[in-house]
């Protein structure tokens, strides 16, 4: 599938946008921190899901306390690492449009974050349901999209392998969740082995974009002045 000329020709002009975009996605770890930080109570990474950040009540759910007076950003910090990954997702994939099955890898990124941005907008105690069909966009349809783009794109073998590990881990991390297996770790810990290591990849990987555009241009740089001191 061939890519719309205006986008080709956007992201030919500001090849750093996409991987700025994506690693922006930083935001989702701050947040979470600061929102966590003013919990009345302790807030526990093993205990509490991440959902429970955005929470919109205070007292017991699902048979943990849970009381986050700041619920309303995290739910904005969710709508934002969806809609982050989401628009990141066509851009970045114009550096890789030779490699035609990387689109599907892309698309699958794309409805990471439409369900990314539901999650925010369904807290788990308003609509649990569409909560959860939007948790499935990140933690399924993304982390098979991961394992797609490390066999599609074009990457050093490093690249390729983490970001094959990324999305194994996560759905590992995911059928154990699903299984309410936590081996240990607890109900939180177990869904961030399903979701962290998608971020952090997204994080990464921006970062080793925007490294690759500036050595490219860097080395053209170069070459264009060794062209101009031999005329």
């Amino acid at each position: 599938m061939s890519s719309p000329p205006r986008l080709r020709s956007f992201t030919d002009r500001y090849p750093y946008l996409g991987p700025i975009i994506w690693f922006a996605t930083v935001e989702y770890f701050v947040i979470q921190y600061v929102v966590a930080s003013g919990w009345p109570t302790p807030y526990s990474l093993l205990r509490n899901p991440i959902s429970d950040l955005g929470n919109t009540g205070c007292g017991a759910y699902d048979g943990r306390p849970v009381c986050s007076p700041q619920h309303r950003l995290m739910n904005f910090a969710f709508i934002g690492l969806g809609l982050l990954i989401a628009v990141g997702a066509p851009l970045i994939r114009q550096e890789f449009r030779e490699r035609r099955l990387a689109l599907l890898g892309f698309c699958g990124m794309v409805i990471a974050g439409l369900g990314t941005a539901l999650v925010g907008l369904s807290p788990e105690n308003v609509n649990h349901t569409l909560h959860v069909i939007g948790a499935a966009g990140p933690f399924l349809v993304g982390n098979m999209a991961l394992i797609i783009l490390a066999f599609t794109l074009t990457m050093p073998t490093g690249m390729t392998v983490f970001t094959g590990i990324a999305g194994g881990v996560g759905l590992v991390g995911l059928s154990l969740f699903a299984a309410g297996a936590d081996v240990g770790v607890g109900q939180g810990g177990i869904e961030r082995v399903a979701a962290y290591p998608q971020t952090i990849w997204l994080i990464v990987f921006g970062l080793y974009m925007s490294t690759s555009h500036y050595l490219r241009r860097r080395r053209m740089r170069r070459e264009l002045g060794l062209q101009g001191s031999s005329a």
